[in-house]
């Protein structure tokens, strides 16, 4: 990771407006950090500014950042990227230094930041701060309040952040290409006072889906609905992280939703509370009670929740067919079916034919050859076997003795004795008997009894 190398210096103008950056100007640009691991980088503690409690992006970083004349400034680059999905894939995706989604951006509340943009795509772009309050000029709509960054130029874009909260960045310039090829990413702009909304463990990411056939690289950037990777910031199961917290941990997960629809969020093994939008914080008076989350297109949800209760916990969309991973779309339903004789026939012209579907979609058990660059549509495993999950799904680690600042994969979960469910072979009882219908003529309940009492005179 470059994230730490020294910024360029040198005599800076003052550049204001969502503006072309002069040649003059382009000297005193901070340098572009980039990263490529696809793995989760630890917390960017601030090195200078105000303090700020960091949060942690899952299968991400955090973009650093230089102080100039009490200035904030940020340096991103849209450009292509490779990403990895999962081991086994990798997509040609658009991005930000290095990866899709970019970095997230943390700033305080307000600080007056200053984000140049460079573009090294082959068409033009801009970037919208999805959320903010700022000026018009500012807002990233090519065309409507700014030209477009022409391939090759640098813009830069200049505003206070002036409320504490979770927000996404993402263009306004041929939006369903570049959002579809991954051009997004995450912006937190915390409290001036670090012990307002603490918590001890504060994840982000984004949602996002793709549509990349079988033994292809690059999505079809003219998909509508029908994709088939559903990803946590652009990693699918089992390629996403867990995400490991100390028993009795006080955790937030921020999740952005930039897909093209919603996704109900559901926890495993606790119950958290709706704490924020991309609007602002919940006031607490007005939080409710929850195990599942919607988040629609364009939305941000922040819970939160105390991991009480130690394990490895599923932590997934609830829409079965978004924990797949290269689903095909149209497959005749064929539960039911007998196809041995088929198969058999099949097998003799197709050696390796695998009958599919009869009995269910479960995929354990089969190690079918895939094409180039395809993931299994269910590939994790656990320590009792295939977790038949892909796509949008992850694992929240709940583990005692933890220190602090610990994010390392603390393995799966020893489980207590006499805490896993397990196969009964001992004798089975007969199920209860079922109560023997009423007989003709029979009086049921007081609703029977005329026109007074109950339902009757309805």
């Amino acid at each position: 990771m470059t994230s730490r190398r020294n910024f360029i210096t040198g005599a800076a103008g003052a550049m204001v407006g969502a503006s072309l950056v002069s040649k003059a100007g382009a000297a005193a640009i901070p340098e572009a950090p980039s990263q490529a691991s696809p793995a989760t980088q630890p917390p960017l503690h601030p090195a200078s500014g105000r303090p700020y409690n960091p949060v942690v992006t899952l299968n991400g970083w955090s973009l650093p950042w230089r102080m100039k004349d009490g200035v904030k400034e940020f340096h991103l680059v849209a450009e292509p990227v490779v990403r990895e999905i999962a081991p086994g894939m990798k997509a040609n995706l658009w991005g930000y230094n290095g990866q899709s989604p970019g970095p997230t951006i943390e700033v305080v509340e307000g600080d007056r930041v200053r984000i140049f943009v460079t573009n090294r795509l082959p068409e033009a772009t801009t970037i919208h701060w999805h959320g903010q309050i700022l000026p018009s000029g500012m807002d990233g709509v090519a065309g409507l309040v700014q030209p477009p960054i022409a391939p090759g130029k640098t813009f830069v874009y200049e505003f206070v952040a002036r409320h504490a909260g979770t927000f996404m960045y993402h263009p306004h310039s041929d939006e369903m290409t570049q959002m579809a090829m991954g051009m997004m990413g995450f912006w937190v702009t915390h409290p001036k006072d670090p012990r307002r909304q603490a918590v001890d463990r504060d994840f982000v990411f984004l949602l996002n889906a793709y549509d990349i056939a079988p033994g292809n690289y690059t999505p079809n950037v003219n998909t509508m609905l029908d994709f088939n990777l559903w990803t946590i910031n652009s990693r699918a199961f089992p390629g996403t992280d867990p995400m490991v917290v100390r028993k009795d941990d006080k955790v937030r997960i921020r999740m952005g939703n930039l897909t093209m629809t919603n996704h109900p969020f559901h926890i495993h093994g606790h119950r958290f509370e709706v704490t924020g939008t991309d609007g602002g914080w919940i006031p607490p008076s007005a939080r409710w009670p929850e195990v599942t989350v919607d988040i629609g297109v364009g939305q941000m949800r922040a819970i939160e929740f105390v991991a009480d209760n130690p394990g490895d916990w599923a932590f997934h969309c609830h829409k079965s067919h978004h924990t797949m991973n290269a689903m095909s779309h149209g497959v005749p339903n064929l539960v039911g079916v007998d196809q041995a004789g088929v198969a058999k026939k099949i097998n003799d012209l197709v050696p390796g034919y695998m009958v599919m579907g009869d009995k269910g979609g479960s995929m354990g058990g089969m190690h079918m050859a895939l094409p180039e660059n395809t993931l299994p549509m269910m590939a994790g495993r656990g320590p009792f076997g295939d977790i038949e999950m892909g796509g949008m799904f992850t694992v929240i680690k709940v583990r005692e003795g933890l220190a602090r600042g610990d994010y390392r994969d603390p393995g799966w979960y020893k489980h207590p004795p006499g805490t896993v469910a397990r196969e009964w072979t001992g004798p089975v009882p007969d199920a209860p008997a079922a109560p023997a219908a009423p007989a003709a003529g029979d009086v049921i309940g007081t609703a029977q009894r005329g026109g007074h009492g109950g339902h009757g005179g309805h």
